[in-house]
């Protein structure tokens, strides 16, 4: 899985400091005025052909993050051998998500492609930013779902 830099939005940089270089934390771990919300994306094309128009427009509605009330950051993954690509967003509220999923740019996207491809979504809830937890749980959720029951029958290893 290929997945892209943390982009910070402004509640994060608000919350602390920015990102750490390893990408994996950053100021708003410990955050305590409310959960946040936690947005897993997967869309899976129908055709390899459109993979680079979906990357390059998701990668343009990723330059607005900077500037999105309520967006504390995000990350845009993509599995290319697999057709399949999202993002993991986090947060300050509902009504933030909401706000961006209304955008007239995410808009344009859903409606180019809604019909080229199969699309899935989960929002979690957590009471801290902690990278790494956000990520093994997106990992997880966005496994096949033959892999993910391989994953939770094979054995347990102690150590």
């Amino acid at each position: 899985m290929l997945r892209s830099r943390w982009c910070p939005g402004p509640a994060g940089e608000s919350l602390g400091d920015r990102a750490a270089s390893n990408d994996l934390d950053s100021g708003v771990r410990g955050r305590s005025n409310g959960p946040l919300i936690v947005s897993i994306t997967d869309f899976t094309s129908d055709a390899y052909r459109d993979l680079p128009g979906i990357a390059r427009r998701g990668l343009a509605l990723r330059r607005h993050w900077p500037h999105l009330d309520g967006a504390v950051g995000m990350w845009w993954w993509a599995v290319p051998s697999a057709r399949r690509c999202g993002a993991v967003s986090v947060w300050t509220g509902r009504r933030a998500l909401a706000s961006f999923v209304r955008l007239p740019e995410h808009v344009a996207i859903m409606d180019e492609y809604r019909e080229r491809g199969t699309t899935r979504s989960v929002i979690r809830e957590y009471e801290s930013f902690d990278a790494a937890r956000i990520q093994r749980d997106a990992q997880a959720w966005l496994l096949p779902d033959e892999r993910r029951r391989a994953a939770r029958e094979a054995p347990r290893q102690n150590g």
